[in-house]
């Protein structure tokens, strides 16, 4: 059975693209067959970072989304993923709802879940509210509450957002903070997560010894958040 897992979040900057790509190394340093598709064709991070791996797909045309579906069930067993650019939750929607697209899924026994991606800030927390009142728990939620720039989620807490999510079933997993310097040395040096773990500084602008160390650690600990859901 595929099951395709959509990244998103709405606003931009909050860490869409960091959390798709955190999951394509995981498949890959897994081994595990996937296919990605990336929505922004201006800064797409997957088309950048994996493009062996990875499509465009467009949500400004009708049925451009199409193509993701079609991929998981004539792919048996694969993953896929889609990296949602900012903006893209009212095509999104209207897509799923024009396209029977939860009802379509089931048919072919095809797995979606939707990856929250949520900073600290008010917007995160009513664009969850938005997606709770929408699906009431008929699309599968994973809430990814990205410590890179706060770790302190009260608001989310304080809110009963999170725990409306819950109980309707959405999932919660943290990623924990990496130093700003040393995730802008990996995307200026236009390098995937092993590449950087795995090539010792020099020229091209990677990593030094225990940057690497330290990115290590964080992406194992991000990989530990993954292998409570499962993918």
């Amino acid at each position: 059975m595929s099951t395709i897992h959509l990244i998103g979040g709405e606003k931009g900057g909050v860490g869409k693209s960091l959390v798709a790509r955190i999951l394509a190394q995981y498949l890959i340093d897994h081994a595990q067959p996937f296919q990605a598709f990336d929505s922004d064709r201006s800064h797409g991070a997957l088309l950048r970072f994996y493009p062996q791996y990875t499509l465009p797909v467009p949500l400004d045309e009708v049925g451009g989304l199409d193509r993701v579906i079609e991929t998981a069930a004539a792919q048996r067993n694969k993953t896929v993923l889609v990296d949602l650019a900012a903006q893209s939750y009212t095509p999104l929607v209207r897509w799923i709802q024009d396209s029977r697209v939860l009802e379509t899924a089931g048919e072919l026994t095809l797995t979606l879940k939707y990856w929250h991606v949520m900073d600290s800030g008010r917007d995160s927390v009513e664009l969850l509210s938005r997606l709770l009142d929408e699906f009431n728990g008929r699309l599968p939620l994973v809430l990814v509450l990205n410590q890179m720039r706060s770790d302190a989620f009260d608001l989310l807490d304080s809110s009963g957002q999170r725990a409306r999510a819950e109980q309707l079933g959405a999932r919660v997993v943290a990623l924990n903070r990496l130093a700003d310097a040393t995730m802008q040395k990996i995307d200026a040096a236009n390098t995937s997560f092993w590449a950087a773990v795995n090539h010792s500084s020099g020229a091209q602008g990677t990593l030094g010894l225990l940057e690497r160390q330290r990115l290590t650690v964080w992406l194992n600990r991000a990989y530990e958040q993954v292998d409570l859901l499962g993918l």
